[in-house]
């Protein structure tokens, strides 16, 4: 079979440097010009520490991606996404390993890649097509619709150093994907444009998608992942940890970060609420996502508060807010507190949610923790018709609010 891109042990390393504690009269000696730099190194050395370090931004780092496939890369910031783009992109080589590409790349990964500050609009599409291997007829070919997707016709012939980053963007994109390459890498650049521009472009990579083009896309948006991909990589400190279908890639990603943010403790915005914790409260092993939610909420304080507000957020596996649950708790006196909250008509389909708890007192926020629990919802065969009811009804509840029953428990 032939592939697009082929990624075999890939690596690149850089060389990080660092700075021991310096003598007493550093500023004296960096004054002093070569001279100080030598007795500094010396210092450095009779102190023990090191003056370089290397780092693998990414390390054996293999895959294959077939002609004509869509693919999402995953990952937190520092993950290694960045410098696999840019060898990909040929931007940069590895340390160590091999990458075989065939087709022509067109790749957007910042705003203004391949841009000359001095020239104008028009003459950036040329200087950057050619730079991506059009040729001048191509670029003639394609100019008038290059121009009118990136919307910068009343200012074609201004410098683009005085263009703003949203007209950098659209040009740029522009040019990008109107030269029909075999594979088209966009990074996160698109953030920078408006919802309008967002949308059109979103409609642009599926339109390259449809034409059995190579797309490869990096998002923090999981729900532009979902939109136009099919399978997704997911890296982590420079491996690849999750080669799978997009929806797995996208759920185990937030996943892990639900655990990390779960590790890292809570801390609450006042010093009178403390050990705050929330627990889902299953009734059964498989529970059914029709039935009423429980949860139970312990916190202490050591301070009255008349009355404090509470919020269950449930996000989705692709990062969207589908359903907001408030309550109002009265008199809270110090000391330890449990609260059972109970949430019965939340209409949400089968699936995974993130839970974010939010804490207010009048107009003061006390505390928020995103991703304190997980709840999963099951159904049975029995409950399609049912599904699909709710689903018509729920269809537009993006956001919606639902009411939580309060009833307070005795203190463990």
């Amino acid at each position: 079979m032939s592939y697009a891109i082929t990624a075999e042990s890939v690596g690149k390393s850089f060389t990080l440097h660092h700075q021991a504690n310096r003598p007493k009269d550093s500023l004296r000696d960096t004054l002093a010009g070569s001279l100080s730099a030598l007795r500094r190194r010396m210092a450095r050395q009779r102190l023990g520490g090191d003056a370089t370090e290397e780092f693998w931004a990414l390390s054996d780092v293999s895959f294959q991606i077939r002609h004509g496939e869509k693919i999402g890369l995953l990952g937190r910031n520092g993950a290694g996404k960045s410098t696999l783009l840019k060898i990909l992109s040929r931007i940069l080589e590895p340390s160590k390993g091999r990458i075989s590409i065939r087709g022509r790349i067109a790749s957007l990964l910042e705003v203004g890649t391949g841009f000359h500050p001095e020239l104008t609009g028009r003459e950036n599409i040329y200087f950057n097509g050619a730079i991506l291997g059009m040729s001048k007829s191509e670029i003639d070919r394609r100019f008038d619709e290059i121009v009118a997707f990136a919307e910068v016709e009343q200012f074609l012939d201004t410098p683009v150093k005085h263009y703003s980053s949203g007209m950098y963007v659209r040009l740029g994109f522009a040019v990008a994907a109107h030269i029909e390459p075999e594979i088209l890498i966009v990074d996160e650049v698109l953030a920078v444009g408006d919802a309008r521009f967002q949308k059109k472009c979103i409609g642009k990579m599926n339109e390259i998608g449809r034409e059995g083009r190579t797309l490869i896309f990096v998002s923090h948006n999981m729900n532009s992942i979902m939109q136009l991909t099919d399978r997704a990589l997911l890296l982590e400190r420079g491996n690849i940890v999750c080669d799978a279908e997009t929806g797995e890639a996208v759920t185990r990603y937030l996943t892990a970060d639900a655990d990390d943010d779960r590790r890292s403790g809570f801390d609450a915005k006042v010093d009178w609420l403390s050990n705050l914790n929330l627990r889902w409260l299953r009734d059964e092993t498989r529970p059914g996502f029709n039935e009423p939610l429980s949860f139970r909420l312990g916190f202490a304080t050591t301070a009255a508060c008349p009355r404090i507000v509470f919020t269950l957020s449930f996000i989705n596996t692709i990062g969207a807010r589908v359903l907001t649950c408030k309550a109002e708790s009265e008199d809270v006196r110090p000391g330890m507190h449990e609260l059972k909250l109970l949430i019965r008509d939340h209409h949400l389909a089968p699936g995974s949610y993130f839970i974010r708890l939010d804490l207010w007192a009048t107009h003061e926020q006390l505390f928020e923790q995103e991703n304190i629990c997980t709840v999963d919802l099951f159904a049975s065969d029995a409950d399609d018709r049912l599904i699909q009811n709710i689903s018509r009804r729920a269809g537009d509840k993006l956001g919606c609010y639902a009411p939580i029953e309060i009833e307070a428990l005795p203190a463990a």
